[in-house]
């Protein structure tokens, strides 16, 4: 009694502690001086009094009994005990029970982990909604869960002792059982994406995640347990995106624009056009570049800059000298727009040549130059003629009447040679040989709209083209005719201070003429300033010259057509009339 690991006690028939042994000591923290003074309810919980009193009574009565019950110990913890009474008779009469208590509170919490987990276990297993699996080495189900009918349609009855491979595309099987061997082999995780036939015919994506089950002894794969999780709404979105993306792509390699996609200054894409325009004989060559050695080194701290914000914002066109291959400049136009590429931050760049508007615009700058010169010249001409010929006049007439002539021979040479200069003059203000060729209509007012739809934008102004007319081919000097059509939309965008709409509309007229209108929403023109129009020098802006309605006129008289002007309240309307080819 006194070396046994388990409590043992005495108790006499009122429950009083007779004896005790160091065990019970140990286990209850009471010395055996104090039991002896204790009865053995003072120890138990009260609601495990009725259980202890019940059997103690059947130890009375001469019954052997063992049940778990709790016992508080001397500082008040509350033990889970497992308890064996035991009748103490003398002369075959009881006069006691001996008890041996065991304390087993760590193997009942243990347990009541064990269950907690398998409760935890069976509530995923039963009401997750990934199905999950038990097959054995051979790929046979052991267990399904529930899951299954939501997922496959399958009872689980249905699929228990079925191979799992069965279920699988027939395309996917060689993978899926590689995959399967490889976990086997390895004795690791594995996971895979494959099709499942559901009951009704159809197929769904599920991604598979395997856990191999190792008996600890043996260190043997005993079964291996499968997460299935369906994934087929992902994998439409997967689709979705490519397919976004594939559109995305060819809309960019077939853009008439340029497109640069970079990262810092590393180029990591560049389309047909930007290949074309940057005079490269593949992709390549423009790849393996650095972004700043196509920049004209005078402005790659500006481009530095500017990236450093379209790294947050997209930024308008800017003009940019850019180096081709070859090692030409080309003017461009250049824009940035933060985008993503391959999942991260990066900058789409649109470049445009813009080289023939330039030129484009500075011949229209010289025309307008020259007919500004040449009307001035026709003025002077004129202003210093009439004076002359009344000089030459007298002069005459006092060379008749005088005998020396030696300085009016002079006189003569020098006139001579005032109206030679003043003849030059003349042929300044003539119009210009004109240079007639084919041009599509069409092609012409688009290319006007795109030189001027910046300025439009600027001033919160649309530019609109309505009725076109596709084949229609005229015979024009093309210069010419834009200078005109753009001296039209700069009056129509200076007129409208708070923006508006300039409609373009294009009409055939007759068998053999087109009619252009351009119209506004500006304020209109007052009808005293819309009869001077087109005079010589007359402008109702504080930095015009008088010149560009005159010199549009004049080049529209040129080309065999007409133009004419109506203005209310409600805006403004011209009308050019121009022969068809």
């Amino acid at each position: 009694m006194t070396n046994n690991q388990d409590a043992i006690f005495a108790i006499d028939l009122e429950g009083y502690f007779v004896q005790v042994n160091p065990a019970y000591e140990k286990l209850t923290g009471f010395s055996a001086e104090e039991a002896v003074s204790m009865k053995l309810q003072s120890l138990i919980p009260v609601e495990n009094l009725d259980k202890v009193f019940h059997h103690f009574h059947k130890a009375v009565l001469g019954q052997f009994h063992n049940f778990d019950c709790r016992m508080t110990n001397k500082i008040g913890q509350i033990l889970d005990i497992n308890l064996t009474n035991i009748p103490i008779s003398v002369d075959d009469q009881i006069v006691g029970v001996y008890g041996v208590a065991k304390d087993i509170t760590q193997l009942k919490r243990k347990k009541e982990e064990v269950r907690k987990m398998e409760e935890i276990h069976r509530s995923l297993t039963e009401n997750v909604f990934d199905l999950i699996v038990s097959t054995n080495l051979q790929g046979e189900l052991l267990y399904v869960s529930p899951a299954c009918e939501h997922i496959l349609g399958y009872t689980r009855e249905e699929l228990v002792n079925r191979n799992s491979l069965s279920l699988l595309h027939v395309d996917d099987r060689d993978r899926a059982y590689t995959d399967f061997k490889g976990v086997l082999i390895n004795q690791e995780n594995g996971s895979g994406t494959y099709r499942i036939n559901k009951k009704d015919g159809r197929f769904i994506w599920v991604e598979i995640l395997c856990k191999p089950i190792v008996d600890p002894d043996t260190r043997f794969i005993v079964e291996v347990v499968s997460v299935i999780r369906d994934i087929s709404e992902r994998k439409r979105a997967e689709e979705e995106a490519e397919k976004r993306e594939d559109t995305y792509r060819n809309l960019v390699e077939n853009s008439p624009d340029a497109v640069i996609i970079a990262r810092g200054c590393e180029i990591l894409f560049i389309n047909e056009t930007g290949r074309k325009l940057l005079g490269a004989s593949n992709k390549d060559d423009i790849l393996q570049k650095n972004l700043l050695d196509l920049i004209h080194p005078d402005l790659q701290k500006t481009a530095r800059k500017r990236a450093e914000f379209i790294n947050e914002a997209s930024m308008d066109f800017f003009e940019f000298k850019l180096i081709r291959l070859d090692g030409t400049f080309i003017e461009a136009e250049v824009k940035g727009i933060p985008t993503i590429y391959e999942n991260k931050p990066a900058r789409h760049i649109i470049f445009r040549d813009i080289t023939e508007r330039k030129k484009t615009q500075q011949l229209l700058l010289n025309s307008e130059k020259l007919t500004i010169a040449g009307q001035l010249a026709a003025g002077i001409a004129h202003e210093v003629r009439n004076p002359l010929t009344a000089i030459k006049g007298f002069l005459q007439l006092m060379e008749a009447q005088m005998d020396n002539k030696t300085y009016f021979t002079i006189i003569h040479s020098e006139m001579e040679r005032i109206e030679i200069i003043l003849s030059e003059l003349l042929l300044l203000a003539k119009p210009q040989d004109i240079k007639f060729e084919k041009e599509n209509l069409k092609a012409l007012i688009d290319n006007v709209k795109t030189l001027i739809d910046t300025q439009a934008i600027l001033n919160n102004i649309q530019v609109e083209i309505v009725n076109y007319c596709d084949d229609l081919t005229i015979r024009c000097d093309k210069n010419q005719l834009k200078q005109v059509f753009i001296n039209l939309l700069k009056n129509a965008i200076e007129a409208m201070n708070k923006g508006g709409i300039i409609t373009i509309e294009i009409k055939e007229y007759g068998l053999d003429k087109v009619k252009i209108y351009i119209k506004d929403t500006g304020n209109g023109v007052p009808k005293q300033i819309l009869n001077r129009i087109g005079e010589p020098f007359f402008t109702t802006k504080e930095s015009g010259t008088g010149l560009g309605i005159m010199i549009s006129k004049k080049i529209i008289e040129n080309h065999n057509g007409k133009f004419h002007f109506w203005s209310d309240g409600n805006g403004t309307m011209i009308e050019v009339i121009l022969p068809i080819s």
